[in-house]
C-alpha cells in the first residue's frame, strides 16, 4: 500500500484545510487509516482514525473531522479553526487487524505516507 498525504499549507489561525491521504496498490477500505502529526521539538502524536467509526485525540475533537471514501480509496482529514499549535507536519498511516486500545499507537501502522506540512500563522 503507498499513502500520498496532500492539502497542507499555510493558513492564518482560525482557518481550515482538509487534508487527503490517497491510497494506492490496495484497498485500504477494510484497513484502520490514522492521521498523526508531528511538531518541531515534539515526538509525533495521534490525531484521529477511522476504520468503521472515527476516534480523536482530545486535543482536536469537535475541530477536526476524519472521514473516508472508499470508492476513491482516500481518507481525509478536515480541519477547522485551527490554531498555531496545530502547525506540523501531518502523516496518514494505515493498517491492518489493528485492535481498539491499539488504533492511538504508531506502531500499530504498517504503512506511512510522506507527509504534509500545516501551518498556522497567528
Amino acid at each position: 500500500v503507498q499513502l500520498q498525504a496532500s492539502g497542507g499549507g499555510l493558513v492564518q489561525a482560525g482557518g481550515s484545510l482538509r487534508l487527503s491521504c490517497a491510497a494506492s496498490g490496495q484497498t485500504v477500505s477494510r484497513m484502520v487509516v490514522g492521521w498523526f502529526r508531528q511538531a518541531p521539538g515534539k515526538e509525533r502524536e495521534f490525531v484521529a482514525s477511522i476504520k468503521s467509526y472515527p476516534s480523536y485525540a482530545d486535543s482536536v475533537k469537535g475541530q477536526f473531522t476524519i472521514s473516508r471514501d472508499n470508492a476513491k480509496n482516500t481518507v481525509y482529514l478536515q480541519m477547522n479553526s485551527l490554531k498555531p499549535e496545530d502547525t506540523a507536519v501531518y502523516y496518514c498511516a494505515a493498517g491492518s487487524g489493528i485492535i481498539l486500545s491499539a488504533m492511538r499507537q504508531g506502531a500499530a501502522y504498517s504503512y506511512w505516507g510522506q507527509g504534509t506540512l500545516v501551518t498556522v500563522s497567528s
